[in-house]
């Protein structure tokens, strides 16, 4: 739906998935449904995975007759593969079926695993059964294959629907209307708004239902507000725009980053001297591909590739595969925070359980301080949209009112915080624990639940600069025909922090096995204490480490051609501090200039 002027702009028809016309979408500087409908799905979808994910480790350790290691190490394999498979369902949407067609077939594939889930937790075959006596039987193999296999259906639907959802509600905001283009900039803050409302209902209510009232309606409730908003979804499917799928570039990443490579060894012994190969811009325009400007400084190695005389690779070619390892750099820094996140629905709800949790004679479930994270986000988010980034792009002159790597670091300083909180608080526990005696594995410690909550309350504040902050970063940083597979470093980023999680429990939990485990099935009797001063460690370190990459990065520079606009004008760079430049860089010779937006 691009379109070569302002005025035609509004009538241009949309593409749909498969790259054929489809009648237009939403007039200029109105986007199209699926940017709301789209996040009403996201709501009702993280009510079902918040759902099954912030309680599984104690529905593991009370019904299944799970030990603690092997429940956290459940969850955190499970929730990992949850947020790794979207690597594949965004190859398939970048590079075959497109965004929409992709998320439709996971949205079933999906919402079939709720509803094997919903049985699983229901029907009494399905699940361990105590006697009168209080016996209770350990899970059989059949029983815990049924559980394992509707969850992991669950986790196949949502490697097509979570890399998908958010960039086709993205897809609705047109690059090239400036209206649209503002209103794009706060999309994510409100994306990953309902998506946190949605997983605020879930460890409010749904929690406490599946624990007070039954397991069963605990999960039936997501598993219809889900249907419900698929449904939603579905009738709005004749007015949302649809970008084709690139398939030069989405179908083979790995055949890019192959053929620049390939090109750069072949030309290391040749100078960079003299202008480097690149089509001119009306290539790109029939290409329906945007051109990228040269970055000087960084894995200056690959320029080789695109050296005129050999003409093997193009400079946007080039940059797209810088783009692809700068990324690849910025998501390794991002694991430990990551892993961070992994805690809330395992050893923070664990921890939880051996506390008070007595409020107004009512016993609320561990797992319920999770809804804080959430509440202090919703608060947070509406507070950085409307306040901080205003008055920040008035003193940087950036859109965004801070970079997004400075974002970032913001959101890596706030979890260090939040580690020093939970090992404070857990140092304070066990010293009650020593005082009162309270060390027998189903003792509760005569301390309040709501000692955890500013570690809560900090990773919710953080989550607005991390979590948003990562998910923009990826979708704003990736080439053009590989929207849906960037957004997967943000999800593969929490995938394998939670399989990272895994590994250090597993570790330290062998290591510790001897001397006493620091995380053991008696968290009284353990020192989980030892563990968090270990994660804080890894944090600090961490925080100097992203620092160092963030000083380094350079962001993406895109040449967007408005050539229906007729005078001319002197170019405008706009850099990541928001400045402006009028040195255009130099494009080559047969690159005619007309108006032009360089954006960085």
């Amino acid at each position: 739906w691009r379109s070569s002027s302002r005025s035609s702009q509004r009538t241009a028809p949309s593409t749909s998935a498969a790259g054929r016309s489809s009648p237009p979408g939403p007039a200029a500087g109105r986007p199209a449904p699926s940017s709301s409908m789209g996040a009403g799905y996201e709501a009702f979808e993280r009510m079902a995975f918040y759902g099954v994910a912030s309680n599984l480790v104690v529905y593991l350790t009370t019904q299944m007759r799970q030990e603690t290691v092997p429940s956290v190490r459940s969850v955190n394999n499970w929730t990992g593969t949850v947020w790794m498979t979207p690597i594949a369902g965004a190859y398939v949407a970048d590079a075959f079926l497109g965004r929409f067609w992709t998320f439709t077939v996971s949205s079933l594939i999906y919402l079939s695993g709720m509803v094997l889930i919903t049985l699983a937790v229901s029907l009494k075959p399905l699940h361990p059964q105590c006697t009168a006596g209080g016996d209770c039987a350990p899970a059989t193999r059949q029983q815990v294959a049924f559980l394992y296999a509707a969850l992991y259906t669950m986790a196949i639907g949502a490697g097509g629907t979570k890399p998908n959802i958010s960039t086709f509600g993205a897809d609705q905001f047109d690059d090239f209307d400036a209206r649209e283009r503002e209103v794009k900039a706060s999309f994510f803050n409100w994306w990953l708004f309902s998506s946190f409302a949605g997983g605020l209902v879930a460890v409010l209510v749904l929690v406490y239902v599946q624990e007070e009232v039954g397991w069963g309606v605990g999960y039936t409730i997501p598993t219809v507000g889900l249907a419900l908003s698929l449904v939603l979804f579905y009738v709005g499917t004749p007015f949302y725009r649809h970008k084709p799928v690139t398939r030069s570039t989405a179908a083979g990443p790995a055949r890019l980053i192959g053929k620049v490579l390939r090109a750069a060894y072949a030309n290391r012994g040749c100078p960079l001297t003299g202008e480097l190969h690149e089509h001119d811009k009306a290539w790109y325009a029939a290409a329906g591909k945007r051109l990228l400007l040269h970055t000087e400084g960084n894995f200056r190695c690959l320029d080789k590739a695109a050296i005129r005389e050999r003409e093997a690779c193009t400079v946007t070619e080039v940059e797209e595969v810088k783009l692809i390892a700068g990324m690849i750099v910025v998501w390794l820094v991002t694991l430990v925070p990551c892993t961070i996140w992994a805690q809330v629905n395992t050893l923070f709800v664990k921890q939880g359980t051996t506390l008070d949790r007595s409020v107004g004679g009512v016993r609320i479930p561990a797992a319920s301080l999770g809804s804080f994270v959430t509440i202090s986000m919703l608060v947070s988010i509406p507070i950085y949209d409307r306040v901080l980034v205003p008055l920040a792009r008035r003193r940087t002159g950036n859109p965004r009112g801070i970079t997004l790597l400075q974002r970032l670091g913001v959101g890596c300083a706030l979890q260090v915080l939040v580690v020093a909180c939970a090992w404070l608080v857990e140092a304070r526990r066990m010293r009650v624990i020593r005082e009162r005696g309270a060390r027998g594995p189903h003792d509760t410690v005569p301390m309040s639940v709501f000692w955890m909550l500013p570690q809560y309350v900090l990773l919710g504040v953080g989550d607005v600069f991390n979590s948003v902050g990562i998910l923009e970063f990826f979708y704003d940083q990736s080439p053009e025909g590989m929207r849906s597979l960037g957004t997967t470093f943000f999800t593969s980023g929490l995938g394998a922090g939670n399989f990272l999680n895994s590994l250090l429990v597993t570790l330290v939990d062998r290591a510790t096995a001897t001397r006493g485990s620091w995380i053991g099935d008696n968290l009284n009797d353990s020192h989980l204490d030892y563990y968090y001063a270990f994660l804080l460690l890894l944090t600090v370190a961490n925080m100097a480490l992203f620092v160092w990459v963030a000083m380094r990065y350079k962001y993406k520079r895109e040449f967007l051609e408005d050539s229906g606009a007729m005078e001319t004008e002197r170019e405008t760079e706009m850099v990541a501090g928001g400045k402006a430049k009028a040195d255009l860089p130099r494009l080559p010779d047969n690159t005619t200039r007309d108006r032009a937006y360089i954006l960085e």
